[in-house]
C-alpha cells in the first residue's frame, strides 16, 4: 500500500517527476501530505482528541510540512459525547440528576459547537458503574436520569438529540425517561406507577399530555450496536439482565413485564416494538426512545462518522491514521479502527493504526482496509506505565512512522 503514498522534497527538481507520478500512476508523492487523524480514545489513558494532538506532535518531528485534519472518534460507547464535542469545538455541562437507584449522580452531557445539537450518554446518568454490585437490582433501577438529560439538553434550544445508550443498569423500557419528560405511566385504576422494571406488569394506560412539547421539533438519533429485540430468550431480560443484577426469576418477571409494557404501547400508540431489531437495547430504552421521542436506531461507528464529516475529509486526504487502546480480531465488529478503515478505504487512501494493546487474530483487518498496525508499547512495562505514558508513546510512535515513510521513499 504505501507506495501510493511518496514523501518527497518539495523542490523544483522535483517537479516534473511529481507530475508525471500523478499523471501517469495516481500516486500522491509530497511531503506537505494531508492526514486526517480519526482515532478513538485510549481507555483510561487518553481521549481521543488527546491521541490525535500526540499523533501530530510525533507527525510534525517527522515531518514538519505535514498537514493534521483531527477527526476525534468513539463508536457510540462511552467517550462519544467527548468526542463529538471535540470534533465541533463544542461545550461540555454537568448537571445533578436522578441515579439508577433513585439518589442524585452528577452527570454530563454536550452541546455542539454549532449549538444545535445535544450530545449525551445514558450511562452517565443511568450507568450501571453508578450502582455497586451488591445493590443491582433492575427491577427498581430507572432510566429517569437520562431523562434529565434530555431535558437539560433542550433547555439549550437544540434540534438534534444524539443518545449513547450502552453500559445501563436499567431494565425499565425507557419508562423512567417518558415518566423524566412529563409522561405518566397509570395502572388500571388510574394510579402512576414506581419507576423502574418491576412495575411495568401492572401498565394499564399512558398519559403523555404532559410530555415535553418542545420533542415534537427535535430529530434525535440513537447509537445503538445491538440487534436483541424487547422481548424473548434473546431480548433485554434474558440477555442483559443478569450482568444487571438480576436473578432467573427476576429475569422471567421482567420479561412479562416488558412484554405488557410493548403491549400497550401497540395497543395505545399503534406501535409494535416487541421484536423490533435494537429495542432490547439498555434494557429496552432502544425501543422508548423510538416510540416516545421518535428515535432512529444507529450503529454508533456509522452515527459519528456521520456527524463529524469524516468521509468528506478522508477524500481530500492523502492517508488516514486511527487506533484505540487494544486492537485484536474483534475490532472488525464495529469498533472505530474499523469504521474510519472503511471510510478509507472506500477512497482509496492508505490507513495505519495505532494500539496500545494488539491481540490475537488482527491480521483480518488488513483485508478490511488496515494497511498497517503499529502498538506504541516501548517494551516490557506495567500497565500502570502503559496508562501514564500513553500520550508520549504515541508520539514517539508516530514520528517514528514519519521518518520511516520519509526514508523509504526519499
Amino acid at each position: 500500500m504505501w507506495p501510493r503514498m511518496r514523501f518527497i522534497p518539495a523542490s523544483r527538481d522535483n517537479v516534473s517527476y511529481i507530475r508525471m507520478m500523478k499523471e501517469r500512476q495516481g500516486i500522491t508523492v509530497k511531503q506537505d501530505c494531508v492526514i486526517v487523524l480519526a482515532p478513538d480514545s485510549f481507555k483510561e489513558s487518553m481521549t481521543a482528541k488527546e491521541v490525535c494532538e500526540a499523533m501530530e506532535r510525533g507527525i510534525k518531528k517527522g515531518n514538519p510540512k505535514a498537514t493534521c485534519i483531527h477527526v476525534p472518534m468513539a463508536d457510540g460507547g462511552e467517550g462519544t459525547m467527548q468526542s463529538l464535542v471535540d470534533a465541533t469545538g463544542g461545550t461540555v455541562h454537568t448537571v445533578m440528576v436522578t441515579g439508577p437507584l433513585g439518589d442524585q449522580v452528577e452527570a454530563a452531557y454536550g452541546i455542539s459547537g454549532d449549538g444545535g445539537t445535544g450530545v449525551l450518554e445514558m450511562a452517565s446518568a443511568s450507568g450501571i458503574h453508578l450502582v455497586p454490585p451488591v445493590q443491582r437490582n433492575p427491577l427498581v433501577t430507572t432510566t429517569y436520569g437520562t431523562g434529565e438529560l434530555i431535558r437539560a439538553c433542550l433547555d439549550h434550544g437544540v434540534s438534534r438529540l444524539l443518545i449513547g445508550i450502552g453500559g445501563s443498569a436499567t431494565n425499565d423500557g425507557g419508562a423512567g425517561v417518558v415518566q423524566a419528560l412529563g409522561g405518566r405511566l397509570l395502572d388500571a385504576e388510574g394510579k402512576e406507577l414506581a419507576v423502574g422494571g418491576g412495575d411495568l406488569g401492572r401498565l394499564a394506560s399512558f398519559d403523555l399530555s404532559g410530555l415535553d412539547f418542545r420533542l415534537q421539533h427535535v430529530e434525535v438519533e440513537v447509537a445503538c450496536d445491538v440487534t436483541n429485540p424487547l422481548c424473548g430468550k434473546t431480548g433485554a431480560s434474558h440477555v442483559f439482565g443478569p450482568q444487571k443484577g438480576a436473578t432467573p426469576e427476576m429475569v422471567e418477571q421482567l420479561d412479562r413485564n416488558l412484554r405488557n409494557y410493548a403491549g400497550v404501547i401497540k395497543q395505545q400508540l399503534g406501535k409494535d416494538i416487541t421484536d423490533y431489531p435494537g429495542a432490547g437495547a439498555a434494557g429496552g430504552l432502544g425501543g422508548g426512545l423510538m416510540v416516545f421521542l421518535n428515535g432512529t436506531l444507529k450503529k454508533g461507528i456509522e452515527l459519528v462518522i456521520d456527524y463529524t464529516g469524516l468521509e468528506e475529509k478522508v477524500r481530500m486526504a492523502d492517508m488516514v491514521w486511527t487506533g484505540e487502546g487494544g486492537m485484536d480480531y474483534q475490532t472488525q465488529y464495529g469498533k472505530t479502527p474499523l469504521g474510519v478503515a472503511m471510510v478509507g478505504k472506500k477512497h482509496g487512501k492508505p490507513v495505519i493504526a495505532l494500539a496500545g494493546r494488539i491481540g490475537d487474530g488482527i491480521e483480518v483487518l488488513h483485508d478490511q482496509g488496515i494497511d498497517a498496525i503499529f502498538g506504541i508499547v516501548p517494551g516490557a512495562v506495567t500497565l500502570a506505565e502503559a496508562l501514564d505514558n500513553g500520550q508520549l508513546n504515541v508520539e514517539r510512535t508516530s514520528e517514528n512512522i514519519v521518518r520511516l515513510m520519509i526514508s523509504l521513499y526519499k
